[in-house]
């Protein structure tokens, strides 16, 4: 099959690579140049595993090709997936304007039917928007060119993108008739030979879905960062909480780990988007609005941890940093919780030495000119003479490390463990003082 994405981000570049990965022909389009430039020379400008053997695989093998041109795109694909970015606007409300650009010039550039798949995250209502402006987009050329909209949610975890994208959990499709469903069930088949379905609905619905899950994700972290909280001043431990809540077939134990709360591009943004459209709507969506809340709260409150235990009085401390990505297995920061803490403790006259495997350079530019912090070359480099170790993501490599060599650098054996990484017991054996979220007062018994 003949597929086009359009937007050669995220999404598009890991869609578009498995899509050519079962077979299809696939072409991405860009208008940013030097990315696509990069892509055919083989430079990959996300880090995501798998990605980069995948996309140089099917470039050599014919069936994966970059473009800056949209009317190649359109005049490829049967399928078209618009695959932009959907930003924050300054209310919170998804910011629609790329998204219904490529709509124009798809509109413009159409010669024959096509299926328009939007795959970009949006607010309910879009797709019938992204019709109507190619319709009127073909009224000022005079033709009357058949195509048909549906929507196509990703479900895509940064780290975990191109498995997800491989064996997903379910496809879902928002269309308005049989041929469309048809024609992308014909598109996923390959994806879903061991039984996940795909879930055929309306394009409101699908739409909102999307929306849905990710807010559901989101409020269950900020719901278990809570219930650590508490278990703090209680007495109990978050962690066997997680495992007895966990188990029960109801719940589940995904998504229940407490730490320095969410990140990245997807849930701070949706939370958001889903809120300004309860509030277009004239309806309060108060659980989400807490949501938000909390997980901006529980960063402060790591700093506040960190500030308790040297009496509030953090001027000229030194520490390493392990961990600057919103999660591990990616090079992503946007919001995420590490930043937030290193400008908090750099505003307080504290100077980090952080590493993280991959989002090193994305963190370098954020604090261009900031002296008070600095990055190595891998995590033992940067615990040097360091009054603490901050453990901010959970990357494996943080796992199991040298904790005698670890002592041997620092200048005191302190770790604030943002992840509650660690076994506390084996913590305090081994001469550490551990500090962790959730697990009350013993983590140093």
């Amino acid at each position: 099959m003949r597929i086009s994405l359009i937007g050669v981000g995220y999404v598009g570049l890991v869609t578009g690579a498995c899509f050519a990965e079962t077979g299809n022909h696939v072409v991405c389009m860009d208008v940013d140049t030097v990315k696509i430039e990069g892509l055919k020379q083989g430079r990959i400008p996300i880090y995501e595993p798998q990605l980069e053997e995948i996309v140089k695989n099917n470039v050599r093998e014919g069936r994966l090709e970059f473009t800056t041109s949209i009317k190649e795109a359109v005049d490829h694909g049967i399928i078209v997936c618009i695959a932009v970015n959907t930003p924050q606007d300054t209310d919170g409300a998804a910011d629609l304007s790329y998204v219904l650009q490529v709509a124009k010039e798809i509109g413009r550039a159409i010669e024959k039917y096509r299926v328009i798949v939007v795959k970009s995250t949006v607010p309910v209502g879009t797709c019938e928007r992204v019709r109507d402006v190619i319709k009127a987009e073909l009224r000022e050329r005079g033709l009357e060119i058949p195509f048909d909209i549906a929507s196509n949610p990703e479900f895509l975890k940064e780290g975990m993108a191109v498995d997800d994208c491989m064996r997903p959990e379910r496809v879902v499709i928002g269309v308005e008739d049989g041929r469309v469903e048809e024609i992308l069930s014909e598109l996923y088949a390959p994806f879903l030979r061991t039984g996940a379905p795909l879930i055929a609905m309306d394009l409101r619905s699908s739409e909102m879905t999307k929306y849905a899950a990710n807010s559901m994700l989101a409020t269950r972290i900020s719901f278990m960062n809570q219930v650590a909280n508490l278990c703090e001043l209680t007495g109990a431990d978050v962690m066997k909480v997680m495992r007895g809540i966990g188990s029960d077939s109801r719940i589940g134990p995904k998504f229940l780990f407490p730490g320095i709360g969410f990140g990245g591009a997807c849930f701070p943004k949706d939370v958001r988007a889903l809120i300004k459209t309860s509030h277009d709507c004239g309806y309060q969506f108060s659980i989400l609005e807490q949501v938000l809340e909390v997980n901006q709260r529980q960063r402060i409150l790591f700093l506040d941890r960190i500030k308790n235990h040297f009496g509030n009085d953090l001027k000229g401390k030194h520490f390493a940093v392990w961990g600057l990505a919103f999660k591990a297995n990616t090079d992503d920061i946007r919001e995420a919780p590490a930043i937030t803490i290193l400008r908090g403790l750099s505003e307080q006259g504290v100077t980090c030495a952080a590493y993280d495997p991959k989002a090193i350079e994305n963190s370098e530019r954020i604090f261009e000119g900031n002296n008070n912090i600095t990055f190595g070359q891998n995590q033992y480099d940067v615990l040097k003479d360091a009054d603490a170790l901050l453990l901010l993501t959970e990357w494996l490599s943080f796992r199991e490390p040298d904790f005698e060599r670890m002592k041997t650098l620092m200048k005191t054996p302190l770790i604030f463990d943002g992840r509650n990484q660690y076994n506390p017991a084996n913590l305090t054996r081994r001469g550490f003082t551990y500090i962790c979220i959730g697990r009350g007062d013993r983590a140093n018994a």
